[in-house]
């Protein structure tokens, strides 16, 4: 019953959504509590996480290197040309790029699984695409949006630290020490993630409320074509590369599927509200189309 609450996020998403567009007043006031539950997500992250998931890095690092310039080199771009292309204003520019600057999202892991493509190569991509975003994610920022906006480099780094790596890292010391004995926490831990990541897409669409109908058929077009890109290029390019097809599958996820609450809680920290609904809305996209593809790749595969 857990996983299957889990995996209906999409429609808890919009609902939430729904209900923040109703009652702005409600959420808007929780925006304080972002950064504690992306902290909740990133430590659940953390306990799914093994120290033998790291030692796999070192068995393909050829194969973790292609897809870490893939996240990095890619999706910042796209996310650069297509807001600039369709015109968006600098704060939803730099909003959108900050997303495409995050490591792998947390769902990817599933939707890999679900997906029939290799779950141990995920893991390993998430892990590494994290630990890079330290420093990767504001420099790329800067790189892309600096000259319109002004970026906070040194801040945006110890943000990432203290709400990303340091809730993973307790997560996974505790997965080492406690081992099986946190089997009851980790099934309850994704339904948790969901729940939080809901709340800070409410609280996002709240702030925005007074501009979301202004701006949001642009933006929720920008977040298509953006998640789009990277799940078509993360996928051909690997295969280009003849790159096996599990593995190429797991690319396309994991360049395709950012960490889009990162993006929100670096968005309202160092740009604004506006800034931070591109990454709102590609926490519900991006789920919703990794879902669909994981169940085309996984019936395509049943096939005689």
């Amino acid at each position: 019953m857990l996983v299957r609450a889990t995996m209906l996020f999409p429609l808890w998403a919009i609902g939430v959504s729904l209900a923040a567009a109703l009652w702005p007043g409600f959420f808007a006031p929780l925006r304080p509590a972002i950064v504690p539950l992306l902290g909740v997500v990133m430590f659940g992250m953390g306990i799914t996480l093994t120290p033998a998931d790291f030692r796999r890095v070192a068995r393909r690092p050829g194969l973790l290197a292609f897809g870490a310039v893939l996240q990095f080199g890619l999706m910042p771009l796209a996310g650069f040309g297509v807001a600039r292309g369709l015109g968006l204003e600098p704060q939803l520019v730099a909003g959108l790029v900050l997303v495409g600057s995050c490591p792998g999202g947390t769902a990817s892991n599933v939707i890999c699984y679900l997906a029939r493509a290799d779950v141990a190569l995920s893991i390993s991509l998430t892990a590494v695409s994290t630990g890079l975003a330290v420093l990767a994610t504001p420099l790329l920022v800067d790189l892309y949006v600096g000259r319109a906006v002004e970026v906070d480099v040194a801040g945006m780094i110890a943000s990432i630290f203290r709400i990303v790596i340091v809730p993973v890292a307790l997560g996974v010391a505790l997965n080492a020490w406690l081992g099986p004995r946190l089997g009851g926490l980790k099934r309850v831990f994704p339904l948790a993630s969901v729940a939080a990541i809901c709340l800070i897409i409410g609280i996002v669409l709240a702030l925005s409320h007074d501009r979301l109908r202004a701006v949001s058929g642009g933006v929720a077009l920008a977040v298509a074509l953006h998640n789009g890109l990277g799940l078509a290029a993360g996928y051909l390019l690997p295969r280009l590369a003849r790159v096996p097809e599990a593995q190429a599958r797991t690319l396309a996820i994991e360049v395709g599927m950012q960490n889009s609450g990162l993006g929100v809680a670096l968005a309202l920290q160092y740009f604004s509200p506006l800034a931070a609904l591109p990454g709102a809305l590609f926490s519900i996209w991006h789920n919703l189309s990794g879902s669909l593809l994981a169940s085309l790749w996984a019936r395509r595969q049943r096939e005689p």
